[in-house]
């Protein structure tokens, strides 16, 4: 009864067995109506975490040298707030943070158009959060992304 194929697709991943069955799984954004390739696609993970190290390292270096004053355990506190505040502020006003500019990304709504100050403002509480952006859908959509209609495309 038991075959090759059957104990060896546990090796592949539950991917590969979808695909053997007859499933399309397709480019990541397509089912968000984004391009495959260029202007508008779907960011790549490696891209996001990159703006996000920057934009942290910033906000770590803005903390640590002008409001706490060189202080590590003030700035630890000071750095947070100092994140969500910066993020908030350019997504709502240019839909890019300084990171994000680096690596060649902004956040959309869905449609395209520029996201709103609500939508910014609770994703970027989630990001602040941790958990909803570490959890991703098939097409590497963070939760935060999902839970306000937003996406993150090259530019």
């Amino acid at each position: 009864m038991d075959s090759r194929e059957a104990l060896g697709s546990w090796i592949d991943g539950p991917k590969a067995a979808a695909e053997r069955m007859g499933a399309d799984f397709g480019y990541r954004g397509e089912r968000l109506g984004l391009p495959r390739e260029g202007t508008g696609s779907m960011a790549g993970a490696g891209r996001r975490i990159g703006a996000l190290f920057v934009d942290g390292w910033l906000c770590s270096l803005v903390a640590y040298g002008w409001l706490a004053h060189g202080e590590q355990s003030r700035a630890n506190l000071w750095t947070t707030p100092l994140f969500f505040t910066v993020t908030a502020l350019l997504l709502a006003t240019t839909g890019t943070t300084i990171g994000k500019r680096l690596f060649g990304l902004r956040v959309v709504r869905l449609g395209g158009t520029r996201a709103s100050i609500p939508q910014v403002l609770l994703r970027t509480f989630l990001l602040c959060m941790l958990v909803p952006a570490l959890v991703w859908d098939r097409d590497s959509r963070g939760l935060h992304d999902k839970a306000v209609g937003t996406v993150e495309v090259r530019i």
